[in-house]
């Protein structure tokens, strides 16, 4: 633990972004509520998401159920193979990830590697139950997926997602129609997934229930292109290759995304166009190029349906390197499989080739969560006595604080009818008069509020207010009539405190 991570799990308890699941009964690990500010905050980085894939990249969005049938998951490979390895304590009886014991005891990444040689390595390094310090037992394989059945009494098995993945593939023949029959053919889905995590210890980082936003790109094997490559050719992508792992380097390739293709370091065109789209999207969010990486999983790691992987991880100084995205080339595994197993025809018809094949894929996946986490850190500031949430203010879950200055001589009123004034003009504000002004503009600063409006006795003169830059502390006076517009484009960025000639406060 550190005192920025600290920092930032206390300020996200205390002023309502998250805390602990079924608090009053105990709680139950791998669980998180999300409050007020912290609703509110994941929707909009969700909306920033969907912006990028939906609006701007053109790919279809559905919503599919989050009970799968046994049938799908068969079918898919998950049944057989979504399996982690796990240990048992011999005196308490506690159940763990073997992986995690393994990282945090004997600082040994034994990740891909077989229950055998996890066993042996945990008799070797002497690794033990880290709540009794009991013996461990002998490391074996447990299906992460929770199961569950469709209907009263019904036989019929069925599990909760762990990705939304197979309501695309399985919903292939009508979208590829949707289409008109293109590619690349770009699809998402935004929802819960679910793990049942053997010993979820690392607060938002490790759930049980997630939430997930997903793309499959599928595309004509022959032709692994993306038509607009050339807007993010020149994005520089940090790669931590398979190669480096494996001789035990942590040196970072730092290339453009044109010349991971050109080089070979990534698979296809598609794949990097995705890579540098995630730089360009967490940048927008507040996360530096500087704090993400791109891992390349080595063959032990990659899940059952992929050719090659690579992980977007973004440093943090709670939980150091964590995974918040993965990008996999499932080639036409699943089509494929579902193909077999349903007997339906989910091939594609290439008008040039006059031939039928069947797609391959790019996955984009990213964990919602996750990435909430790293936003909240990254923005956490500490200057002098300030504690400071720099959020970018399109994501801030208060865009506005609207502030009287004293609670008399009608500021107040005045103050609350321009708080109505801005919700109709469609801006989340929150009006506050308790305390010292220069107490709500710290409230404020500290849960992220980009901007507050002080009503003060010029205001029932002049029919202005003061304009409060929360990086900055910066202030301008502007027009009732204006406010609105005003705060919109200095939310969107496309105006500045300092252009409206603001002034130290």
């Amino acid at each position: 633990m550190n005192q920025k991570g600290d920092e930032v799990l206390e300020t996200a308890l205390r002023r309502g972004f998250i805390w602990p699941s079924f608090e009053i009964y105990g709680g139950a690990a791998g669980f998180y509520d999300y409050g007020p500010l912290g609703s509110a905050l994941k929707n909009n980085i969700i909306a920033e998401w969907r912006r990028v894939f939906v609006v701007e990249e053109g790919c279809l969005e559905i919503d599919t159920p989050t009970v799968v049938p046994f049938e799908v998951l068969k079918a898919s490979g998950h049944v057989d193979h979504f399996l982690d390895a796990m240990v048992e304590c011999t005196r308490c009886k506690g159940a763990f990830k073997a992986v995690d014991l393994l990282k945090e005891q004997a600082g040994v990444d034994m990740e891909g590697k077989s229950v055998k040689e996890m066993s042996k390595a945990i008799r070797e390094r002497g690794v033990r139950c880290p709540d009794c310090g009991g013996e461990l037992g002998e490391v074996f394989e447990f299906n992460a997926m929770f199961k569950t059945a469709v209907g009263p009494g019904s036989k019929r098995q069925a599990f909760l997602r762990p990705e939304t993945a197979q309501g695309i593939f399985v919903d292939f023949r009508r979208l590829y129609r949707h289409g008109r029959g293109k590619l690349p053919l770009g699809v998402v889905q935004i929802g819960r997934g679910y793990r049942n995590e053997i010993s979820p210890r690392q607060g938002m980082i490790r759930l049980r229930e997630f939430t997930m936003a997903e793309a499959e790109v599928f595309f004509d094997p022959k032709n692994p292109v993306h038509p607009g490559f050339e807007r993010v050719a020149s994005e520089r992508l940090r790669l931590w290759l398979a190669k480096d792992q494996s001789a035990g380097s942590e040196q970072i390739t730092e290339v453009t995304a044109a010349d991971a293709v050109r080089q070979k370091l990534v698979c296809n065109q598609l794949m990097a166009y995705y890579l540098a789209l995630t730089v360009q999207l967490l940048r927008r969010l507040g996360i530096p190029e500087s704090a993400v990486r791109f891992r390349e999983q080595l063959p032990g790691q990659r899940a059952h349906y992929s050719v090659e992987t690579w992980d977007a991880e973004v440093h943090t100084q709670r939980y150091g390197w964590i995974e918040i995205a993965g990008f996999a080339y499932r080639t036409d595994y699943d089509l494929s499989r579902h193909m077999q197993h349903s007997g339906e025809d989910l091939t594609a018809f290439i008008e040039e080739r006059k031939e039928k094949v069947v797609c391959h894929v790019v996955e984009p996946s990213f964990g919602i969560d996750r990435i909430f986490y790293c936003v909240l850190e990254h923005s956490l500031a500490t200057e002098g006595k300030r504690k400071i949430l720099k959020l970018k203010p399109y994501i801030a879950p208060i865009q506005a604080g609207v502030f009287p200055l004293v609670t008399k001589d009608g500021l107040p009123e005045r103050a609350r009818q321009i708080e109505r004034e801005l919700r109709t003009a469609g801006l989340r504000v929150e009006y506050d008069e308790s305390g010292s002004i220069g107490r709500r503009y710290a409230r404020a600063d500290e849960v992220g509020v980009p901007f507050c409006v002080t009503v003060d006795h010029q205001t029932l003169e002049d029919n202005t207010v003061t304009i409060r830059d929360r990086d900055t502390a910066k202030q301008v006076r502007v027009s009732i009539e204006n406010l609105a517009e005003v705060l919109k484009r200095l939310i969107e960025g496309t105006l500045s405190i300092e252009s409206l000639g603001g002034q130290e406060s």
